[in-house]
Formats: structure tokens, sequence, C-alpha cells
């Protein structure tokens, strides 16, 4: 009863946000708590807790009885760009991206 997300264009700093505010609720207390959080991860986070439901679903649970267990988010790809700046010179932007895990468990 697992879901994963991964290359979420979006910095695990942000993110976990968002995970802190989730993390070892009811998945319906959760999903409700997502629909009013005023910030950009919220929607695909709903996203990968209904995927773990759809998880669970398969195996027989029932979502009432549903937990989280476990958010975890970890770093993924940073890709590398370049800012022109005086003089000819360049600095660098990291645009960093998010793995997003959700694990359910029974009550």
């Amino acid at each position: 009863m697992k879901a994963v997300l991964k290359n979420y264009r979006q910095s695990p700093r942000k993110v976990r946000l968002i995970a802190d505010l989730i993390r070892g609720k009811k998945v319906i207390d959760a999903l409700a708590a997502l629909k009013f959080a005023d910030k950009k991860a919220a929607g695909p986070f709903a996203k990968v807790i209904q995927s773990a439901v759809a998880n669970a679903a398969r195996e027989g649970k029932k979502p009432e009885a549903l937990v989280i267990k476990t958010v975890a988010v970890n770093k993924g790809e940073v890709y590398q760009r370049y800012m022109p700046r005086a003089r000819g010179s360049a600095s660098p932007i990291n645009r960093r991206n998010s793995h997003i895990t959700v694990e359910l468990g029974e009550k």
C-alpha cells in the first residue's frame, strides 16, 4: 500500500511543508486538509495518496481504516541552468526536483 511520485518539479524543502501537515493522519482527514492547503504541492500530494488508496483497495483494504504511516520527500534530479550576469559572467540556477513516497497502514 505504497505510492511514489518521482521527479515532481518543486524543491523538497517546499514539499516537506505539506508532508509534515498530513503525516500520521487518517486518509480521509489528510485529503480534507490538502483540499484547503494553499500550497502548490497539495494537489500532487492528494493524487499520490489517492493512488496509494487505490493500491490498498486492490488488496481488499477499506479506505476508512487506512492511516498514513510514512511520508518521505527526498531529493530528485537537479537541473542546472545559468543566468547571464554582468561583464560576460554567468551564475548558476538549480532547478530542484522531489521524489514523494506515501505508505499507508491499517489502524
